[in-house]
């Protein structure tokens, strides 16, 4: 699609593979300067792969090669201070941020009776504390602008239930609710808030999951879908980053408080 980002800066969590990854370099390849934000480092629930500084500065090359500049910051969406310091530094570095992805995220099984309180609280904070602080921080930032969207990247299980998924499907539901409720109140601000609802996509958490299943990301991957109407597993990163941008332009100048679903029919089902 034809979208203009030229002078627009584009603040992405959890950008260092897989989606994050495809929307960094989508808006790149549209003019759009990139603040690349992810963990890169293990984390204490769940046990599959993060992403890693070598793909963060892999990123940067890419969107260099783009036309576009870039910075990676290593910081965890969990840690307020990182995430204001990460906001600060693209201020100082960019001058705005008009675009914020607030795509960092994770996913496990865990059966209500077998979940323990960290893994609740892991995932709570990642999927949707995250959120809210690095939401905190940047929107001063929109609102000085008198512009700026907010798309919060939830799953077609922020707008389902989900079987051995309650904690995720809890702080999915909780991002959805979130959307609604900041589009209201940052309307008079000029600043559009969406959410984006994948089915599963084919990312490096696929495979990391089926990892911790035992199972194959094809497995996984009818498990938690089904058949999809296309005839389909899953759907690709730059299914995602195409939506993204449609999203982030102002071609969609008055989508805000609503929730865009990828899903290839699933909730049709």
């Amino acid at each position: 699609m034809t979208a203009d980002f030229a002078g627009r800066v584009a603040f992405i969590t959890g950008a260092a593979h897989g989606q994050g990854r495809a929307i960094a370099l989508a808006l790149a390849a549209h003019g759009a300067e990139i603040v690349a934000l992810d963990v890169a480092a293990k984390i204490e629930y769940p046990a599959y792969a993060q992403g890693s500084t070598a793909e963060l500065d892999s990123l940067v090359a890419e969107v260099e090669s783009l036309g576009s500049r870039a910075i990676a910051i290593v910081a965890d969406v969990r840690d307020a201070a990182a995430v204001q310091a990460a906001v600060d530094r693209t201020v100082e570095t960019f001058g705005r941020i008009d675009v914020l992805v607030n795509n960092a995220g994770i996913v496990a099984y865990a059966a209500l009776d077998e979940m323990t309180e960290g893994e609740w609280d892991s995932m709570i904070d990642i999927n949707l504390k995250g959120p809210f602080l690095v939401a905190r921080s940047v929107v001063p930032v929109m609102k000085r602008q008198g512009s700026g969207v907010i798309i919060n990247n939830s799953s077609v299980m922020g707008l389902r239930g989900g079987n051995r998924l309650s904690h995720y499907v809890a702080s999915k539901h909780g991002l959805t609710g979130l959307t609604k409720a900041w589009a209201i109140e940052l309307a008079p601000f000029g600043i559009r808030v969406v959410s984006i609802h994948p089915t599963g996509v084919n990312t490096p958490m696929n495979d990391g999951l089926a990892e911790l299943e035992g199972a194959t990301a094809l497995e996984i991957a009818e498990r938690s879908a089904g058949n999809l109407l296309p005839g389909v597993p899953w759907i690709e990163a730059s299914d995602v980053a195409e939506l993204v941008l449609y999203l982030a332009s102002d071609r969609a100048r008055y989508a805000t408080g609503a929730q865009f679903t990828l899903d290839a029919g699933l909730l049709t089902r």
